[in-house]
């Protein structure tokens, strides 16, 4: 038997170090050669690794979250052979997902999105011992009266019925609730409000750790400011459904093809705003193409897959691109050219919507658009009360690069073109 180091191999250029996200081994489980033995994730993918021979794990490089260098110890197994260090040439690494932003200024989650993201759900804390109520001192037991199913709210509740005054002859839930109320000096708490949650401590890894390192780069560095108005989108959402009802085989549109569409038309006058600022070449790249990241949820985290040269697709090459990454991005199968990129950014929390965002830049972009969920509400037309749809479209600059009254002025082109959308089709 010997042992055989099998070194983390070179998983794409110019890439230094990996994080492990995931182990799928520990210490004295036997592999089969081929076995997939951990995640190790870079700046543009999750990675997976395989043993490269077969045996038993004797040692590994460390824990979940722990960052190790190419070339370094990734795992130690002791099999039949001879001992050697692994040629790190013939290690395929193979790549399962695209979870992680790349941090090198491109397509960074935004606070938004991150506000959106799914929390991962906790582990189940274990049920709180019940504790006895505290009963009186020996002799005056016969003082505290209480049928069984009030002590057992008390002792839920954790108050002592010592403590509580009964209005009869013994303890009654009425009693407890005035307790509650006023008595114990703590204002009321409905049922189980003392059964706390236990403490429980997560390591920051994988998805999260790369949000929580380009929020931290894009708040650093861009002063934002945010611009909210109100639009009246009924003409738009009447357009959509006569679109739907005749769409035969083609996508069914939501409403953010249409948008995209009304941001494109808008951005010609305003090319501040489809820009990226270098800070530390001190220059700022107004870009003809409008690259468009748009937010997905993923089990993985917000993910930002980017629509190339939005502006020559139409309505409905939008609504097809629009699903197969999002698709993409949530299978976990997003090539790293679709996830960076990006010149300007839509996020939108759909149905959740709000009622104003003030999204967080993606750095090294200058601007973000945020749409808010539509409702509809009375509005006073010529002295007449309508029932309008209106919503609420938000927008946050790099105001290094972008003055308020230009980010106040594209919006207002904007909402034009959304309240009268024969425009999006009109040359």
């Amino acid at each position: 038997m010997s042992i055989y180091t099998f070194t983390l191999p070179d998983i794409g250029e110019g890439i230094a170090e990996a994080e492990i996200v995931a182990w799928h081994v520990k210490i004295g489980d036997k592999v089969e050669e081929d076995d997939r033995i951990a995640d190790m994730m870079t700046d543009k993918a999750t990675v997976e690794m395989e043993a490269p021979v077969s045996g038993t794990i004797v040692a590994v490089a460390g824990d979940e979250g722990d960052i190790i260098a190419i070339g370094s110890m990734l795992v130690q197994i002791e099999h039949e052979g001879e001992e050697g260090e692994p040629d790190s040439e013939e290690v395929e690494a193979k790549p399962v997902q695209i979870d992680t932003i790349d941090d090198a200024k491109d397509d960074k989650v935004t606070q938004t999105q991150q506000d959106d993201i799914k929390d991962e759900e906790p582990a189940s804390p274990a049920p709180a011992p019940e504790t006895d109520v505290k009963e009186p001192a020996s002799g005056s037991l016969d003082k505290v009266l209480a049928s069984p199913a009030v002590r057992k709210r008390a002792r839920d509740l954790g108050v002592d019925l010592s403590l509580v005054k009964a209005q009869g002859d013994h303890i009654r839930h009425s009693d407890l609730d005035a307790y509650l109320s006023y008595g114990s000096g703590q204002g009321y708490r409905p049922a189980g409000a003392s059964r706390k949650r236990e403490d429980e401590t997560i390591k920051v890894i994988g998805m999260r750790r790369k949000i929580a390192q380009n929020m931290a780069e894009s708040k650093r560095h861009i002063p934002h400011f945010s611009y909210v108005d109100e639009i009246d989108m009924t003409a738009l959402e009447d357009m959509r459904a006569d679109l739907n009802e005749n769409r035969g085989d083609r996508p069914k549109l939501t409403m953010l093809p249409l948008m995209i569409v009304a941001i494109c038309r808008a951005l010609p006058e305003y090319p501040m705003l489809n820009a990226t600022y270098d800070d530390e070449a001190g220059q700022v790249t107004r870009h003809g193409a409008v690259h468009l990241g748009m937010a997905t949820q993923t089990n993985q985290g917000l993910m930002v897959p980017v629509i190339r040269d939005a502006q020559d697709k139409n309505v409905w090459q939008l609504a097809a691109e629009i699903g197969r990454l999002s698709a993409a991005a949530r299978d976990g199968k997003a090539k790293p050219e679709e996830l960076t990129g990006s010149t300007l950014t839509l996020t939108s929390l759909g149905p959740l919507g709000g009622i104003a965002t003030t999204p967080v830049i993606q750095r090294p972009q200058v601007a973000i658009i945020g749409p808010n969920k539509i409702v509809e509400r009375p509005v006073i037309i010529d002295g007449e009360i309508e029932a309008r749809k209106l919503m609420n479209l938000s927008i946050s600059c790099d105001h290094r690069v972008v003055d308020g009254y230009d980010a106040a002025s594209y919006v207002q082109v904007l909402k034009h073109l959304l309240e009268t959308p024969v425009l999006l089709f009109a040359d």
